[in-house]
């Protein structure tokens, strides 16, 4: 893990704002902007008392607070980490992993594992509406935050609608920008559930046997046509899946 010293001076403190809390928006800040990444080792609490000019008790309440709310993580001997967020994805959205990883900051990158034309087996032409061993594309990919893998996208797509599928470069448009480019869905099927996933996901998202996954199982149809089928894991320790609906007058379901 990387120790990191500020870039600038910090600025002096409010004296209307109690110290503890202005140690810790000046922590804060520093990750909000990036400055502190995930996983990097912030100065010592000898350190912060030289550069905020307040009392170690007050440093030592600051940190402690900020590991209580998840922005840090401290250990024993070896110091105080800026912790690893766990970002939330809409339940009910279909959206870009790579546009959600950058639009909260993150340094986004992705290892495509597969990418090829494959025979559909009967259970997944069925689940397709496919004759068994008729062509589908397949593709593999590892979606990253920072180097650290957050989604692992198993998707086998209709070559019907998406017969370029296989040319594009998903290093720098993601599969969900590029299928939505071609074709509004007209409806989408979502069911997660939470597995210990089996060795080859453990290995490409880089976790081991005793750590749980989500997984999103989606499908999607264009025109009343099957376009995608696709399972998206989600590292427990890293991820969550979530919503806000809003039940309409009929009782269905509104995202908000």
């Amino acid at each position: 893990m990387q120790k990191n010293q500020p870039n600038s001076s910090p600025k002096s403190l409010d004296s209307a704002i109690p110290r503890y809390r202005q140690v810790k928006e000046y922590i804060t800040d520093r990750i909000d902007r990036r400055e502190l990444k995930p996983g990097m080792k912030i100065e010592s609490e000898n350190r912060l008392v030289e550069l905020l000019g307040v009392s170690r008790m007050t440093v030592n309440r600051a940190l402690r607070e900020l590991t209580d709310d998840g922005k840090l993580t401290r250990l024993q001997g070896a110091g105080t980490f800026v912790a690893h967020q766990k970002p939330q994805s809409a339940l009910l959205e279909i959206q870009s992993i790579s546009r959600e990883i950058r639009d909260r900051g993150g340094d986004y990158s992705c290892d495509i594992i597969l990418l090829a034309e494959e025979k559909a087996k009967p259970s997944l032409a069925a689940a397709m509406n496919l004759s068994p061993y008729s062509s589908v594309y397949h593709s593999i990919i590892v979606h990253m935050d920072d180097g650290i893998a957050i989604q692992l996208a198993d998707r086998y797509v209709n070559p019907d609608l998406a017969p370029d599928y296989l040319a594009q470069d998903f290093t720098k448009v993601s599969p969900n920008e590029y299928l939505l480019s071609l074709s509004a869905i007209s409806e989408v099927e979502h069911v997660v559930e939470a597995i210990i996933p089996d060795k080859w996901v453990r290995q490409l998202l880089q976790i081991n046997a005793a750590e749980p996954c989500l997984v999103l199982n989606r499908k999607t149809w264009v025109k009343g046509d099957v376009a995608t089928r696709s399972s998206f894991y989600y590292p427990g320790s890293r991820y969550t899946i979530g919503g806000r609906f809003r039940p309409s007058k009929r009782g269905s379901i509104q995202v908000t």
